[in-house]
């Protein structure tokens, strides 16, 4: 089995906030990936050697200088009362609705869904921000947030 069921998911509180409510149906295509799951999308689309982006070394894709592009603000979108995107993202993300997409905490916490979920939840997404990648499945484009409001975007090899 590959992924863990939300309801018991130990970071499910992001999905349940009562100020962000997410739909059932939107619920179901939020899949938390098993320990096992995520270090293997982790180490085969991240990094074989870093846990954690704290450790990302220069030949991880995502520690090289050389993918990022432009950084730019995405705390101000999330406090605004309204759910777009941060501009840097809806300008950098070209993606079609069914786009499969993993919020990737750490090389043991994953999510798989769907990029038309994630832009409908995204602040619950990014309750947890302290270096959190967006990749695509077989796209270039990502992005990674961190907890001081700040957010780079970029293409992967």
């Amino acid at each position: 089995m590959s992924y863990i069921d939300l309801d018991t998911y130990s970071k499910r509180w992001i999905f349940r906030h009562k100020d962000l409510p997410i739909t059932a149906e939107d619920l179901t295509a939020i899949k938390p990936m098993t320990a096992e799951r995520s270090a293997q999308l982790w180490q085969s689309q991240i990094s074989q050697k870093s846990s954690d982006h704290s450790f990302f070394q220069k030949d991880d894709w995502a520690g090289n200088s050389k993918t990022w592009l432009e950084n730019g603000p995405w705390q101000q979108a999330w406090d605004c009362s309204r759910n777009d995107l941060p501009e840097l993202m809806q300008q950098h993300f070209d993606w079609e609705d069914n786009t499969t997409v993993y919020v990737c905490y750490d090389s043991e916490h994953i999510i798989e869904t769907t990029w038309a979920v994630f832009c409908r939840a995204w602040k619950n997404f990014l309750f947890l921000d302290d270096g959190t990648l967006l990749i695509g499945r077989k796209r270039k484009q990502v992005a990674q947030f961190f907890d001081n409001g700040d957010m780079r975007i970029g293409l992967r090899p």
